[in-house]
């Protein structure tokens, strides 16, 4: 059912402040006037809203707890709800973070029909289009709200592509493709006349669907800005969403609709494999545990009746894989097309393909018609010279641009982050990966590189194909192809760098900190620290401190987890294992884990500080404590000395 042309907010106006104190008034009763002087506040990410655990619910229950997750604790069960708030506003960045579309959908089933905010993340702007939230960056609705204007429903469509424009009218994406599907509604062709692409312009441009009825793909060109669907050749999803998305699509099209191709449909089992193994006695009081046990069983089953490739648990202990491992290893290809429930399923853009998260509703609508919409995104090119210092990793390279002041004021949201120059042949494939693993962490779309003889013949081990049958899937940008911004890095310019507590934006060069920065907790592991390349440089930190007659630091938990099981396999026939067992690091099974507070490595409690080689520091993601982002090499060198400390403490130099 279509929205009227204009709608009215009926409850009241709440300011997401920096001030706690001015939140838990607001909570209680007392309404702000608008005051545009006043701070509000920024990058309230998705793990805030909807925490980790409240993930377990995916029904009108996630009300009840919505932004139980912001610092301050002034939101509690059903804060939110009982505020009678009908309009949400912050500041720079909402919805920065995980692809959870439990986040947006909590907000609306509090009573939220509007979020307005400075800056908002591309999924979490997307998510909140497909169930009907509607979001604004124009502050001067504010004013109209209060004095009680209807608001034309075309303030929230302008600006929007085509398509965006027709679901937020529709009410949704289901009602939406339905009417697509049926031919009633037609996204405008795409009439752009021949011009120089980047990378995944020309992938869009292969994989555009000019006709739903027929299933005709291909369009000439594509230019930033075009909207339509595209073809997607791999689509995945794990237990956290699976359920979720599952629900969704039994709700929008019937249970008993096939699902389309599902050979190309994945599931994987490794959210929260050792989640019992963390969990409080506080959250199994509530029953939570029995909730996240059967997102698995709700997945399994899903799986089971659609004859779906699901990645289980593992014989070996944790999981077969984490998702984005997996899709490395085992599936994506270079100029595919590859959709996950998952905001780091740009990893995999590292091959050469087009890669991006998304929500449950734009998952359970790819399992209906395997069509994904786009809006072609504008590209920022970084050019890599060089090759970096011993004892620098990408993953300083990453914290480097991340702290750069063009994804710290969010003009880095929406963008395609592509890597290139003579700079990449110097990396292995796995720390490429790192690169594009942590595009969204600066709001980007996805990142991508162009395949080369590395990426072939990484891939031609891992699957067994011949390089020269993988050759002709490159996809290469063209000369004269047009970007956003391009930037220069000279790695070897490039300084050991850590992510300060709070937003993985927070990237200052480790010999800058203040003061001694002693760690209780090292974390090893996670997609993007969990790699084969990763364990090679946590090993290379171990061999040297063995040979100082080191080993970890006495108070120091340091943990070393897999990525998939056979990064695991790569570890032990390396003598990797033994040697981290030997120096005092446990070691863990392939699972998300502590990076999303379901694993060994998470703080308990909030005096904890962490140094880790995952890719998110948000608050409370990694559980209470303060969490530093590092390469695997800093992470390492820290839990030997029992402070954060650069490589060089260790290897010497």
């Amino acid at each position: 059912m279509a929205r009227p042309d204009a709608v009215t907010f009926d409850g009241r106006i709440l300011y997401l402040t920096e001030d706690p104190e001015l939140q838990k008034k607001q909570l209680a009763g007392e309404q702000l006037a608008y005051d545009p002087e006043r701070p509000l506040r920024n990058n309230i990410s998705t793990d805030e809203i909807t925490p980790g655990w409240v993930c377990f619910y995916y029904d009108e229950t996630l009300g009840r707890y919505s932004l139980v997750g912001l610092e301050g604790e002034a939101f509690e069960k059903d804060s939110l709800k009982n505020s009678g708030a009908s309009v949400v506003v912050s500041g720079l960045s909402k919805g920065c973070g995980s692809s959870r579309e439990t986040a947006p959908y909590s907000e609306k089933t509090a009573g939220v029909k509007l979020v307005i905010a400075k800056s908002i993340e591309k999924i979490y702007g997307q998510n909140s289009q497909n169930i009907g939230l509607l979001t604004s960056t124009d502050f001067s609705l504010i004013e109209r709200i209060e004095a009680g204007e209807a608001i034309p429903l075309s303030e929230f469509t302008r600006g929007l592509d085509p398509i965006s424009a027709g679901i937020v009218r529709a009410g949704g994406l289901f009602p939406y493709n339905k009417l697509r599907l049926a031919g009633e509604v037609r996204p405008p062709a795409i009439e752009t006349a021949l011009r120089p692409m980047t990378m995944v312009e020309k992938i869009i441009a292969n994989h555009a669907v000019r006709d739903a009825q027929t299933g005709e793909l291909g369009v000439p060109a594509v230019k930033p800005g075009d909207a339509l669907f595209v073809r997607a050749d791999l689509r995945f999803s794990h237990e956290y969403v699976t359920p979720m998305a599952w629900s969704l699509y039994k709700e929008g099209v019937g249970e008993d609709t096939p699902l389309r191709d599902p050979e190309s449909v994945v599931t994987f089992r490794d959210h929260l494999t050792f989640l019992g193994d963390v969990m409080s006695e506080e959250k199994r009081e509530m029953g939570l545990l029995e909730h996240a046990d059967g997102l698995a069983t709700t997945q399994a089953s899903f799986a089971k009746s659609h004859h779906l490739r699901l990645y289980a648990e593992s014989e070996a202990g944790g999981s077969e894989a984490i998702c984005h491992n997996a899709v490395i290893e085992d599936l994506a290809l270079p100029g595919q097309v590859v959709a996950g429930t998952d905001s780091h399923t740009c990893m995999a853009g590292v091959l050469g393909c087009f890669a991006f998260g998304m929500g449950s509703t734009d998952m359970a609508n790819a399992w209906f018609t395997k069509d994904v919409r786009v809006k072609v995104p504008e590209t920022v090119r970084f050019v890599l010279k060089g090759e970096l210092r011993e004892g620098i990793a990408a993953k300083d390279v990453m914290l480097h641009i991340l702290s750069q002041p063009f994804f710290r004021t969010s003009k880095g949201i929406g963008k395609v982050l592509e890597f290139g120059g003579p700079g990449l042949a110097s990396m292995p494939l796995d720390e490429r990966a790192t690169l594009t693993n942590m595009a969204v962490e600066a709001g980007g779309f996805t990142g991508i590189m162009e395949a080369d003889e590395v990426t072939l013949m990484a891939l031609s081990e891992l699957r067994g194909v011949p390089v020269e049958e993988l050759r002709p899937r490159i996809v290469t940008s063209d000369e004269g192809a047009e970007y956003a911004e391009t930037f220069e890095i000279e790695l070897g310019e490039v300084e050991c760098m850590v992510a300060t507590p709070g937003d993985p934006r927070n990237g200052v060069i480790l010999a800058s900190l203040d003061d001694e920065v002693k760690v209780d907790i090292a974390y090893g592991g996670s997609c993007t620290g969990g790699k084969k390349a990763d364990m090679d440089l946590y090993a290379q930190i171990f061999a040297a401190a063995k040979q100082q007659g080191k080993r970890v630091a006495e108070g120091v938990e340091c943990i070393i987890q897999y990525g998939s099981q056979k990064i695991r396999r790569y570890a032990e026939a390396e003598g990797y294992d033994a040697l981290f067992k030997e120096l005092g690091a446990t070691v863990i099974q392939p699972s998300c884990g502590a990076c999303i507070n379901a694993g060994p490595g998470a703080s308990s409690d909030a005096s904890q500080v962490s140094i880790s080689a995952q890719n998110r520091n948000f608050p409370g993601r990694s559980g209470p404590g303060d969490v530093y982002l590092a390469s695997p090499l800093t992470v390492a060198a820290s839990a030997i000395a029992g402070r954060i400390v650069a490589p060089r403490v260790i290897l010497g130099g």
